[in-house]
């Protein structure tokens, strides 16, 4: 009987790696840089190398790993094939084809931001949930969709980048994808810095904020503080991710939107801000979906990873 899974979660300067049990249990946990040199060829093999030494120290077999589950921060259609990950230097091929060929057990692969939300679905802030987005608010706003306990993937992989929802017809500034007016340019935590910036700029008005660096975690501080400004900062953000997420229940009506990335540090405060634009424009038949804090941190990409080969 198979008793173990692996999870990868493979990221621009680390791979986070995961050995659990089949109820779901974390068992060891390590890193290995990830290296990119000549267009990351050495990323699966090293990954293949890291999880052989960890089943050699622990005793065991192929014969015990139910398979490797393996987030990569690009696009990844059902079938396992990554449409080009830049930041790693990789081009188009098949992820469980390749990984196979350096260890002999199942593999599936899935988007980073896909695989997170799946292991929030299975351990972490959306557990008995099957119908759920989760929403990464870190650098940029990553997304993942799960329905019906599967996550949506969409025909090239590209599903719930819900970051590049276009939200502002007036922006001027161009967002990382080139396009402008992207939700991620107002609910990441560069987007709170771009809101906070402007509004410092279009007055005199006095605020904490003006006594220092500016950053998401600032804002958020000076929120709870109660400083006028920063409230109306967080009003301006929670007004475009409510909106949203909003467009997105729409669309996939999911129970519970699950809200993670170093902005979710701030607490259940941005639901405050959050939810009454999410109330103000949803549809009727999706007012009900919950907001719920992630809470597998850095972790939720690994245990989705373990995910992909025990929960399907």
């Amino acid at each position: 009987m198979k008793k173990y899974a692996f999870g990868v979660d493979i990221g621009g300067t680390t791979v986070k790696l995961g050995l659990f049990d089949k109820e779901g249990n974390v068992l060891e946990k390590w890193e290995i840089p990830t290296v990119k040199d000549n267009g990351g060829e050495r990323i699966l093999p090293d990954v293949a190398d890291s999880i052989k030494e960890m089943m050699a120290a622990k005793g065991i077999t192929e014969d015990d790993v139910e398979g490797v589950g393996v987030g990569v921060p690009g696009p990844v259609d059902a079938q396992g094939n990554v449409q080009k990950a830049v930041n790693l230097g990789w081009g188009v091929f098949n992820i469980p084809e390749v990984m196979g060929s350096y260890i002999n057990v199942p593999v599936k692969a899935g988007n980073d931001a896909n695989v997170a939300a799946y292991g929030e679905m299975w351990q972490g802030g959306g557990k008995g949930c099957s119908n759920m987005v989760a929403v990464t608010l870190g650098t940029g706003v990553g997304g993942g969709i799960i329905i019906g306990g599967q996550i949506l993937t969409g025909a090239t992989g590209a599903g719930g980048e819900i970051g590049h929802i276009h939200i502002e017809d007036n922006e001027t500034d161009v967002c990382g994808c080139q396009n402008r007016g992207c939700l991620e340019q107002y609910a990441s935590a560069t987007g709170v810095v771009r809101l906070a910036t402007r509004r410092l700029a279009k007055d005199d008005a006095p605020s904490i904020l003006r006594s220092g660096d500016v950053s998401a975690k600032t804002v958020f501080d000076a929120v709870k503080a109660g400083d006028t400004v920063a409230i109306e900062i967080a009003e301006q953000f929670g007004e475009y991710l409510g909106k949203g997420l909003a467009a997105v229940a729409a669309v996939v009506n999911p129970e519970m939107f699950v809200i993670g990335g170093g902005v979710s540090k701030a607490g259940e405060i941005l639901f405050d801000y959050i939810r009454p634009a999410y109330e103000k424009y949803v549809f009727h038949g999706c007012r009900s979906a919950k907001l719920a804090l992630a809470i597998l941190g850095n972790d939720a990409g690994i245990f989705g990873a373990a995910a992909l080969v025990l929960c399907e």
